[in-house]
């Protein structure tokens, strides 16, 4: 599955060419490393991802990619070589840097050996909603999110669920920040990410399509809602603050995570996860799902 972007593709008239960088100071290393920045990002509609995985993730499903940056070593090895080539074909540059290029750019001191500059993708609400055609199906909102480890982890986490996709409301962290794409482990190319603000999402013509959000004051055990009678958006609130009361009086059921322990909450991501696998419980089959052991 692959998220519809409101970027399009632009045609590449030339292959990609190949250039060897040994200097951080370097123009085309500098304006990389600039896309640390939202602002930058934003400017250009372009965002970083580390690792071959993305990589190759990138290439599966279609999006654009206009840089790659590699170490020396893995420039020379054959299977990373036929994946260059791909990208070259598809009019991407490669550039071919010391490890102390990848550092400065992924600012770590053990950088993956694989970085890739993308162009950014954000699907039409509408048409992500009209997604949810079946019951069991489901979207995940996201209320002004701010952590991008949270947010790239849910990401992750519909990905697996088999989910149609993320919707961000209101002023919700970037998802194609380095942070929130390390998270993803590859989702980022595989779901769908639309944007909208909190009044126009209240007034989204849902139809048929259940809206259940988590609440402290919620009523409904998650575990007793008939998730698989109807298509649903399942609605996450703000790290600190939860829902706004405008999106909690929106819901058709507020529903809770019954907890027994001493602390008072659960991380989003993990309550995202636990309330979207129960959602999808009848749509998961074991030996239809299993792909591969799980990543970190």
């Amino acid at each position: 599955m692959t998220g519809a972007g409101n970027s399009p593709r632009r045609p590449n008239h030339r292959a990609g060419q190949v250039k060897d960088i040994t200097s951080t100071s370097n123009p085309l290393i500098k304006r990389i490393r600039g896309l640390a920045l939202k602002k930058n990002r934003d400017g250009e509609q372009v965002f970083m991802a580390e690792g071959l995985k993305l990589l190759t993730d990138a290439l599966e499903t279609g999006w654009e990619i206009e840089t790659v940056i590699c170490s020396r070593e893995i420039a020379r090895e054959p299977k990373f070589a036929a994946i260059a080539a791909q990208c070259r074909a598809r009019g991407a540059d490669i550039l071919e840097v010391s490890n102390k290029v990848l550092s400065a750019i992924s600012r770590r001191d053990n950088p993956q050996m694989v970085i890739g500059v993308y162009r950014q993708r954000f699907a039409d609400t509408p048409t992500l909603l009209g997604s949810l055609t079946k019951p069991g199906d489901v979207v995940v909102a996201l209320d002004r999110v701010r952590d991008p480890g949270n947010l790239g982890t849910i990401i992750r986490t519909a990905d697996c669920a088999g989910a149609k996709g993320i919707l961000l409301i209101g002023d919700t962290t970037d998802p194609y920040s380095l942070e929130a794409t390390r998270a993803t482990m590859g989702s980022i190319f595989h779901m769908p990410i639309a944007r909208i603000g909190e009044k126009d999402f209240l007034h989204l013509n849902r139809s048929d399509i259940r809206l259940a959000g988590t609440h402290l004051e919620g009523a409904v055990d998650y575990r007793t809602l008939a998730w698989s009678r109807s298509p649903a958006i399942v609605l996450m609130g703000n790290e600190q603050q939860g829902l706004t009361p405008a999106l909690a009086a929106a819901c058709d059921d507020l529903v809770l995570i019954p907890m027994a322990g001493q602390a008072d909450s659960l991380n989003l991501a993990i309550a995202t996860g636990i309330v979207l696998f129960e959602a999808r419980r009848d749509k998961l089959l074991l030996g239809a799902t299993i792909k591969g052991e799980a990543g970190p």
